[in-house]
């Protein structure tokens, strides 16, 4: 694993540093490589049962998610639509190795957050506002699955899922609001780096 984590990190911080100050063929290039590498270590992974490969699945559709949006042409809707199938994806894993609870605070938290989240976004969307907020929400219940195991079984591997749902939905608010509200900066280097954190966490938890 270690020379694949060494592979994944450096190919994620070329991308992120492009990002920030880089040329663009570096992004374009950097960000596939990156999930491609992201692929390879998920599938060294120790499959400990079947739905193990959902992650590998997440992973495989963001990738299309990922190339759709450098597609020429509008295909925003489908991009979207991929990306909502990898937070599925990511969400069913999360829900098969538990016994559900409920730990009413933390859905209340996000039910708000997402809920302010599409106010502010909401005159900004245009036909994009109901596949936009269904991802928001599809979100939003894949960090609540992935907390609610960590309440459950506070492991390491429980842990890595939590903190990589969680940076995915940091990376997502980041990404709206600064694209239908107000740009900053370092924008794009924060929301590439929580992307890819996010995904690489989850992948972690497959080893753990």
């Amino acid at each position: 694993m270690l020379w694949s984590f060494i592979a994944v990190f450096f190919s994620g911080w070329l991308y992120v540093d492009a990002s920030y100050r880089g040329p663009v063929w570096q992004r374009w290039l950097f960000k596939p490589v990156t999930l491609l590498l992201l692929l390879m270590l998920a599938w060294q992974a120790p499959m400990f049962s079947a739905t193990g490969y959902l992650v590998l699945a997440g992973l495989f559709a963001s990738l299309v998610g990922d190339a759709l949006t450098q597609l020429p042409g509008q295909r925003t809707l489908y991009a979207i639509g991929a990306f909502f199938l990898s937070h599925l994806l990511y969400t069913i894993w999360f829900a098969s190795s538990m016994t559900m609870s409920f730990f009413w605070p933390l859905p209340l938290a996000l039910i708000i957050i997402g809920a302010l989240l599409i106010a502010a976004l909401w005159t900004r969307l245009e036909e994009y506002r109901w596949p936009v907020s269904t991802f928001i929400g599809m979100t939003l219940v894949m960090v609540w699955l992935a907390a609610e195991q960590w309440f459950l079984r506070p492991t390491d591997a429980a842990l890595s899922g939590f903190a990589g749902a969680s940076l995915l939905l940091l990376g997502n608010i980041i990404w709206y609001l600064t694209h239908y509200r107000r740009r900053f900066h370092a924008d794009s280097a924060i929301v590439a780096a929580c992307y890819f954190g996010g995904h690489f966490l989850i992948v972690r938890a497959l080893y753990l």
